[in-house]
């Protein structure tokens, strides 16, 4: 049987249940909200949808560094347009012992597909932008032949 040797760190990282004498800084919700820029309701919600685990100390969450690393990567999931189920399939396939291959392609798969429905957006927006700017030009010269005819009248 072989056994892999893992840093505390890496341990810490991955567990909820470190003891505090392990040099475990845990941040409440708050600070935790305060820090990354989301609401106390978007916090617990990620942690109803099993995305986060705080520790409880009696109704107190307390978020480990694991936490913040997961809502880090939930936060940039989302930001690229990732569904929270996708971001949690990723999330929940990261093995601290294993090779994360599993893990690596299916994050892949899943970056290329929005990439490409990003692309896709990006072209549609592209094509809008061009349309409002064609027709802003074709107002503004109805405006411009408009206000001649009054200017000549007026002098």
């Amino acid at each position: 049987m072989t056994m892999k040797l893992v840093s505390p760190g890496e341990a810490a990282a991955n567990s909820n249940d470190i003891p505090a004498e392990a040099g475990e800084e845990f941040v409440r919700i708050g600070e935790m909200a305060k820090k990354y820029g989301v609401t106390l309701r978007t916090l617990r919600f990620y942690e109803d949808k099993g995305l986060l685990n705080p520790k409880r100390d009696g109704s107190t969450r307390l978020y480990t560094r694991r936490d913040k690393a997961r809502l880090k990567l939930i936060l940039l999931g989302r930001k690229v347009g990732f569904s929270l189920r996708d971001v949690k399939q990723m999330m929940d396939l990261y093995d601290p012992t294993g090779s994360n291959t599993k893990q690596l392609r299916l994050a892949l798969d899943k970056s290329e597909k929005q990439l490409a429905r990003l692309q896709k957006q990006r072209t549609l927006i592209e094509d809008a932008i061009n349309e409002l700017s064609n027709s802003m030009t074709v107002v503004r010269q109805m405006l411009t032949e408009r206000a001649a005819p009054q200017a000549s009248a007026a002098g």
